[in-house]
Parts: structure tokens; C-alpha cells; sequence
């Protein structure tokens, strides 16, 4: 049988699932996506179906790889990517979820957030899970179903009920689902529940105390790039074959494996549903003083682990599918560019998208959206711009916390996701930050990040520096502004942003 050519990554979003396949020099050779139904029960509310996640999953593997005319033994390894906090819960004999899934966005845990930090467990939190107690992490969504849902909590301490972010949910249904399914994550994803222990990389036992979590449900920890395969598809799955998984990556973390974010201090910054950026800090971990998040970046193998600083920006591709989706002021996110470049600039309009409360650096759940400075001369451009401009001030508001905490100055940003595709809108965060800004050839790097993890494990690529080859630059974006207007315009942006807190009664 002929050697394996290339290696496959499912990427899990949180608007889509796409299946790529990659070939020795980083290159696309399939891929196949499809979007997901955004279930919102009421505000400030997100859910999705796992089972149509998992069959989303099975489509787009099916045909990416029907429509390159590849099978499973042309791939020698498969790597999954995915959104990292949202929730699952799942009933291990049947296989059946017992709850939609909880996305990562969804502010319903609010109060239990609050009530950590407001009975003094919020440093034992950040000390140890290198998190602050928020509702964005996984570890009160999994505490409110095990409060909310009948039943689950005694499933839960007998071994029936399972948990996991998506990657796990995947992960146990290409193993086998019931019939043997494998329960593990990685560090990257685990370390998003607020339960992990950054130092020790297992489950910590005062954490789980303290949000009411039988450990028994948990899946086991394993390094991001395996030693051993996690575990080998099914014939009876999408890939109709044994393939051996063994890379799993955190979205933002697989993106920067893609990036070969490999030195300590190199940076990129990931345009979705959301923005994130990750500063690579290496084996040290990185307290921040600044509002970040600490993060395990990636484990190769027996390697030691890799850390990283972290800014979690909530909304900012999503601002836009807001404008096209609730305004109705734009039909597809490519209009907003053109929209936005009917006008000069932002004509005094400042759109801060705190939806569902403000992220890094802030991490004001209290916080609602708000469009500041309208006067009856703006337009549906000069919101469109406003909307761009925001998704680079919150970017630069991470940028900041990143300096303060690590002492290095940015001096180019490497850039990647759906977004980047907006010329205008990198023009302004190359003029916002002062930095040039640059995108790679292959604009999805988080698919990339997971292929990478799975090839290392196999040998497919023999090491990072290999991978560094195959990075190349697509496009630059050089500053245009001069220091006055960029001091000018982010005093504003701060000025619109204090007027979105206190919204919101916690």
C-alpha cells in the first residue's frame, strides 16, 4: 500500500464545521464546510445541537474527501480543532446529549461568576487555572447543568453522563461512540474549564470541589501532538477506515501552531466569530496583572508544555453578521468593506459590541453594546466603518495588556481567520496599532495548527522548524496614520467604552 500523502483536520466552530486536508508544505488540497444553527432561547442565551454538529462533521468529511477523490489511506494522520468553552453533556450508553450544547458566548452563568468572585474564590481560581471566574469558561456552564437539568448530576456521579468541549464530543463519537468511544481532550481545551491545574495539567480536585464537579465524568488530559494516537475512525464513520487521531488543539491555540508561533514573544491574532490573540511565553507561565488570560499554548509529545498569554475578544466578526444579520444594512460580510468605504473615516461614530459583556482586558459582564457620537449627518457607512474600527480598538486593547504583562513591544502582528479577508479593515488595525500587519498564504491557519499537531505525532513532519518553512506571507499592511489621530482615536474608543458598563444588574 502506498505511503499516506497528506494529513486531514476537522475544524469545529462555532458558526461551521470544515474538513481540510493538507499536504507536506501547508498547502489545501480539500476542503468542505457547512454552518450550524445558532439556537438563542432568550437573551444572552447561545446553544447549538451536538448531534448536528456531529453530523455536520460526518458531511464535511465525506465530501471533502469525495470531491478530491481521496479516501482514508491517503491520510496519515487526522488533527480536530474547535471552539474551545462551549459545553456538552452526553449520556454514555445511549450516546445521546442531554442539553444542547452551551456555546462559549452565552452569558446565562452570570451570577455564578459573580458569586465566585464575590465570596473571595476568584484568586484561588486565577492563581490556579490562570482564568478569572467569568461566564465565558466552561466550568460554570457545566455547574449550571448539573443544577438545571433533571437527573444529570446523579448520571454524572455514576460514570453516565459525560463531558466535553466539542473536540471531545468528536473525538468519542469517529472512536466508536458507544461501542468504545474514547473520552480525552488536551490541555489546551481543558485548561478552558476553570477545573485544570496550569502547573500539573490534570484535573484539580479543590477546583472540582468548589464548582461541584464529579471528576468521573471528565475526560482524560492529553498533550496537544500525542505520543500514542488518542485513538483510530471507524469503518462504520464518515472516513470509512482506520485513521489514527492524534493531534487536538484549542482553536486559538491550534492557530497559532499554524502561525508557527514558536519563540517566546512572537504573537497572532486569530478574526472569527470573535478575537484572539495568544503571545507565545514559553515554558513559563505568565502571570498577568493586565486582564489576560494564562494558557497553555500547546504540548508537543513529552515536550514540556508551551504557555501563552492570552486577550479574548468576544464579539467582532459577529458584529458584522449583526449588522447583515439584525440591521439588514449589508446582505453578505464582504459589503461591509465596500459600505465602509464610502466614507473617509468614522465620521464621530464609535460602535463598542458588548453583547454580552465586555472580554479581555475588561472582563465587565456587565456590559451592554453601544453605538456613541451619532449626529444626524451619519450613515449606514459610517456605522459599517464604526463596526470595522471596533474589531481593531478591542485588538489593540489586548495589545496594550500584552505589553504591560511581558514588557515586549508588538512589532508585527501575523494575522489569520475569516476577517482578514477586509483589506480596509486590516488597513485600519495596521493605523490603530502602529505595526504592520501581516496575513499568510493560508488565511484559516487554525485547521492548519491541528494538522500540524497530528503530522509531528506521526513523523509526517519531522519538527517546528520544518514547519517554519512553510509559512509564507500573503499580504502586508504598513501604518498610515500619523501618531496625533491614532492618540486621538483610541482615547475616544476609551471614552465610548465607559459608556457601556454598569448596563447590566449581576
Amino acid at each position: 500500500m502506498a505511503q499516506p500523502r497528506y494529513v486531514g483536520a476537522i475544524d469545529q466552530g462555532t458558526t461551521s464545521t470544515r474538513f481540510m486536508v493538507f499536504d507536506h508544505g501547508g498547502r489545501v488540497v480539500a476542503h468542505h464546510q457547512l454552518e450550524h444553527q445558532q439556537i438563542l432561547p432568550r437573551a444572552g442565551w447561545v446553544e447549538h445541537n451536538p448531534v448536528e454538529i456531529w453530523e455536520r462533521t460526518s458531511s464535511v468529511v465525506q465530501t471533502a474527501l469525495g470531491q478530491a477523490g481521496l479516501s482514508h489511506e491517503d491520510l496519515a494522520a487526522i488533527g480536530i480543532t474547535n471552539q474551545r468553552e462551549t459545553t456538552i453533556v452526553w449520556d454514555r450508553r445511549t450516546g445521546r446529549p442531554l442539553h444542547n450544547a452551551i456555546v462559549w458566548q452565552d452569558t446565562r452563568t452570570d451570577a455564578i461568576a459573580a458569586a465566585l468572585e464575590r465570596d473571595g474564590n476568584g484568586d484561588l481560581i486565577r492563581e490556579r487555572a490562570g482564568l478569572p471566574p467569568a461566564p465565558y469558561f466552561a466550568g460554570g456552564k457545566l455547574r449550571w447543568l448539573l443544577e438545571n437539568v433533571d437527573g444529570l448530576r446523579e448520571k454524572a456521579e455514576s460514570g453516565d453522563a459525560l463531558f466535553g468541549t466539542p473536540d471531545t464530543w468528536i473525538l468519542w463519537n469517529l472512536t466508536g461512540g458507544v461501542e468504545g468511544g474514547v473520552h480525552v481532550t488536551d490541555v489546551t481545551n481543558a485548561s478552558r474549564t476553570m477545573l485544570m491545574d496550569l502547573e500539573t495539567l490534570d484535573w484539580d480536585a479543590e477546583l472540582l470541589d468548589l464548582f461541584g464537579v464529579p471528576r468521573v465524568m471528565l475526560p482524560e488530559i492529553r498533550e496537544s501532538s500525542a505520543t500514542e494516537p488518542y485513538g483510530h475512525t471507524r469503518t462504520s464513520g464518515p472516513f470509512r477506515g482506520e485513521v489514527p487521531i492524534t493531534g487536538i488543539l484549542g482553536d486559538q491555540q491550534a492557530a497559532t501552531v499554524g502561525q508557527v508561533c514558536f519563540a517566546p514573544g512572537e504573537a497572532k491574532n486569530t478574526y472569527g466569530t470573535g478575537n484572539f490573540m495568544l503571545l507565545n511565553t514559553g515554558t513559563e507561565i505568565v502571570r498577568s496583572r493586565s486582564g489576560l488570560l494564562t494558557t497553555p499554548a500547546y504540548k508537543f509529545g513529552d515536550e514540556d508544555c508551551v504557555y501563552a498569554l492570552e486577550g479574548s475578544i468576544a464579539v467582532t466578526g459577529s458584529a458584522v453578521q449583526w449588522l447583515r444579520d439584525q440591521l439588514g444594512i449589508i446582505s453578505g460580510a464582504a459589503e461591509s468593506e465596500a459600505l465602509a468605504r464610502q466614507v473617509e473615516d468614522n465620521g464621530g461614530v464609535y460602535f463598542v459590541p458588548a453583547f454580552s459583556g465586555l472580554f479581555a482586558p475588561y472582563w465587565r459582564s456587565d456590559a451592554r453594546g453601544a453605538i456613541v457620537g451619532l449626529s444626524r449627518f451619519n450613515t449606514n457607512a459610517h456605522l459599517a466603518r464604526a463596526t470595522l474600527e471596533a474589531i481593531c480598538y478591542q485588538s489593540r486593547d489586548v495589545v496594550e495588556a500584552m505589553s504591560a504583562d511581558s514588557g515586549v513591544a508588538l512589532e508585527v502582528l501575523k494575522v489569520d481567520g475569516g476577517v482578514t479577508l477586509n483589506s480596509l479593515c486590516m488597513q485600519i488595525q495596521a493605523d490603530v496599532l502602529g505595526v504592520p500587519v501581516s496575513r499568510p498564504e493560508v488565511p484559516e491557519t487554525t485547521a492548519l495548527g491541528a494538522a500540524y499537531a497530528a503530522g509531528l505525532s506521526v513523523g509526517y513532519w519531522g519538527s517546528t522548524d520544518e514547519l517554519r518553512q512553510n509559512w509564507r506571507e500573503d499580504t502586508r499592511w504598513e501604518p498610515q496614520w500619523g501618531d496625533e489621530r491614532r492618540a486621538a482615536g483610541y482615547a475616544q474608543w476609551k471614552k465610548a467604552v465607559e459608556r457601556t458598563l454598569d448596563w447590566v444588574e449581576v
